[in-house]
């Protein structure tokens, strides 16, 4: 074990034999007479009880389905990791999968397209299969779509190519979204600001909206790195077209845009396709507040109160935890310049932000222990955030691998 240095600051084919039934031999009326001494009455009596008992089996396997609807609500929910929560490992995606199935999950959600190591078809289905085998449900993510976009690469092609191989990825290991972002903070700060990057964005959507919809993949966008409120991220899904496009929520990125998670959560919850989600610590410094990310249940969000309101608007949506602790980041809601990149002032909810940041205090950043190697050292600093994360989400009732 390593010890710490802290510093301030998841046919019957029926081939069913078809058997042919034979034809039964017709029982001749003696026959008839003995099994029904009483004559034709007896028959019809009879007749008509095995009509109502057919009748009261149908009508008890009819309500079957809704009683299997409610145990479904009653399941926890499906519970899983980030892939970059453990993003020094390096583990290409059949390691990814193992790792999920050591703690347990259910799913794994790999939201970049390295860990991949073919394209390939037959590729896709080996891991697939792999995955099924383990019982380890898939999603997949990438990066940006939006061509105006500072964060925008051309690793994958051009915007449209980027989103074609997602799509297909996604289909082939079934997983019903495909998670991308638009940009990150930066992006507020270009000409006409985040709106014309989310206007750019909604352009691109609906002119390949055929890539996703053929294939019965929906998009799941991120609010990522502080681009864009929850509110803006809306009127995205909304304009774009919430039949086929949804979010993929993230609670820490939450902070950056000035949201108290919760709030965050009540605001994206209607859309959600998928998660990545961690805890956060804040607290008033000097400039304003600061923030830095920990592993779940080590913040201020209350997961309780936050589960439970999940639970009822987006129970189909997986938790996938993506833990990225260590630093901080501090937003300088004291200086007139950090207001240049919300032309429209303090967003809605900012009281309720404040009152969130408040209500914590100041923790260290990761460094590493003296001797030990950096990468070894944020090696099994990842992992055990991760691993205290999905501990704690398990104890608060999460996760289907009981």
């Amino acid at each position: 074990m390593l010890s710490w240095s802290i510093v301030p600051d998841t046919a019957r084919s029926q081939c069913a034999l078809r058997q042919k039934n034979k034809p039964a031999k017709r029982k001749s009326l003696d026959s008839k007479q003995k099994l029904f001494p009483n004559g034709f009455m007896q028959l019809q009596s009879m007749k008509r009880r095995d009509f109502l008992a057919a009748s009261a089996a149908v009508a008890a396997t009819s309500v079957l389905p809704a009683s299997a609807a409610k145990d479904q609500e009653q399941q926890p929910l499906r519970l899983g990791i980030d892939n970059f929560a453990v993003r020094a490992m390096g583990w290409n995606a059949r390691e990814l999968i193992d790792y999920a199935k050591v703690l347990r999950c259910d799913c794994l959600f790999i939201t970049d397209l390295g860990p991949f190591q073919s394209f390939t078809g037959r590729y896709l289905k080996g891991l697939k299969n792999y995955a099924d085998d383990k019982s380890i449900k898939l999603y997949v993510g990438s990066w940006s779509i939006c061509p105006t976009s500072v964060t925008f690469k051309n690793d994958w092609g051009n915007a449209a190519e980027h989103l074609e191989l997602g799509v297909r990825i996604s289909k082939a290991l079934g997983s019903s979204a495909f998670r991308v972002i638009l940009g990150s903070r930066k992006d507020r700060m270009t000409e006409g600001g985040i709106d014309a990057r989310i206007d750019d964005t909604v352009k691109f959507l609906k002119e390949n909206k055929s890539i996703a919809v053929d294939a019965g993949i929906k998009i799941a966008m991120e609010n990522h790195a502080g681009d864009m409120h929850s509110l803006e991220l809306v009127r995205l899904v909304e304009e774009a077209g919430k039949d086929w496009v949804g979010v993929n929520m993230d609670s820490g990125n939450a902070v950056w845009t000035l949201e108290d998670p919760m709030e965050n959560l009540k605001n994206l919850a209607p859309y959600v396709l998928t998660t990545s989600l961690r805890d956060t610590m804040a607290w008033p410094s000097a400039n304003g507040y600061t923030a830095a990310w920990t592993a779940m249940g080590e913040g201020l969000v209350d997961w309780k109160k936050y589960f439970a309101y999940y639970r009822k608007v987006c129970p189909e949506a997986p938790v996938c935890i993506e833990t990225i602790s260590g630093f901080n980041h501090e937003l300088k809601v004291k200086q007139d310049a950090f207001w240049k990149v919300w032309p429209k002032g303090k967003p809605k909810g900012y009281d309720k932000f404040e009152a969130f940041a408040k209500r914590g205090k100041s923790i260290g950043t990761f460094k590493p222990p003296a001797g030990v190697d950096r990468k070894k050292a944020q090696q099994q600093f990842q992992k055990s955030d991760i691993e205290r994360s999905i501990r704690y989400c398990r104890k608060i009732g999460l996760g289907r691998d009981r």
